[in-house]
């Protein structure tokens, strides 16, 4: 998968994230009870993406790690190795953002 599809699907995500967000507030108005679940919800899925993406990005970079270091000189090998790295800590920070972006959406509405 290349590096333009990833963040394609990265920003799908973050724009269906923000449409829910952004439509249990409108609902909201009329059955508050609605978006009480709505965030319980998503408390849940983050509590469940947290628990996930650890050892998913441990297990990334330290193939990343492994991949450069037994590359034996092989330039195309020690680019796949740190995009690896890069891409793995660059999916743990969305991970650990996703708070702070639904707490903005919040602040928006």
């Amino acid at each position: 998968m290349s590096i333009k599809s990833k963040k394609i699907i990265v920003m799908y995500m973050l724009i269906v994230i923000v449409s829910i967000s952004c439509f249990s507030c409108i609902y909201g108005a009329s059955d508050p009870t609605l978006v009480n679940k709505i965030n319980s919800a998503f408390k849940k899925i983050q509590g469940y993406l947290e628990k996930i993406s650890l050892p998913a990005a441990g297990v990334a970079i330290a193939s990343g790690v492994l991949i450069r270091k037994f590359s034996f000189g092989n330039e195309e090998k020690m680019v796949i190795g740190k995009k690896m790295i890069v891409n793995a800590i660059l999916g743990y920070a969305i991970i650990l953002s996703i708070d702070l972006i639904l707490k903005f959406v919040d602040a928006l509405i």
